[in-house]
């Protein structure tokens, strides 16, 4: 099953973006800091979704519609009283056709599945608001993952999968990049 030739071919990719998130939100002391690091969420998030967008199978565009994006994100600085300006670099990875897109997909929509985690970690540190993007789906968190990857389990044929794979790869290494950007946030 493609999901879980993702997971393991990620796994690597997967652990140095969390390191590399992790470092940024043991610095949050207030919310003004939480926003400016959901504005490394916000920046990737919405260059990677125009991408993917152009690129998406019409089975997925139900589902892409309906999902959490760069739209919560830009909500929950706004809340945090951020703003949108002063947004880090992002390179995205090529995305060219519909098992790209499923890829780098499958990376956006599981670092949301993470965000519960997130949101714990914030409020240890004091954070009581701006969880709507890491709040996920909810309860219908795990329903909408299991739709996800029935979805994109079907999609790609199996002579297919290692475009999805490196394109899973790349976005993974793209992300890990924009929070190693050097721009000057607030």
């Amino acid at each position: 099953m493609l999901n879980l030739k993702i997971k393991e071919a990620t796994k690597n990719g997967h652990q140095e973006l969390e390191k590399n998130v992790i470092f940024k939100l043991k610095a949050i002391e207030n919310n003004l800091d939480y926003a400016d690091v959901l504005k490394y969420f916000y920046a990737y998030f919405k260059a990677a979704e125009a991408h993917i967008e152009a690129a998406l199978p019409g089975s997925l565009a139900p589902y892409f519609a309906t999902r959490r994006n760069a739209s919560h994100i830009e909500k929950d600085i706004v809340d945090l009283g951020g703003r949108l300006d002063n947004l880090p670099e992002v390179a995205s990875p090529d995305i060219e056709n519909k098992n790209q897109a499923i890829g780098a997909l499958y990376v956006l929509e599981g670092s949301i599945m993470g965000g519960p985690h997130i949101v714990k970690m914030l409020q240890h540190r004091g954070i009581t608001t701006g969880f709507n993007f890491f709040n996920g789906y909810g309860d219908k968190s795990q329903d909408k993952w299991a739709e996800f990857t029935a979805i994109i389990n079907q999609e790609v044929a199996d002579e297919d999968h290692q475009q999805a794979i490196d394109a899973a790869l790349a976005t993974f290494a793209a992300f890990t990049n924009t929070f190693n950007s050097k721009s000057v946030l607030s």
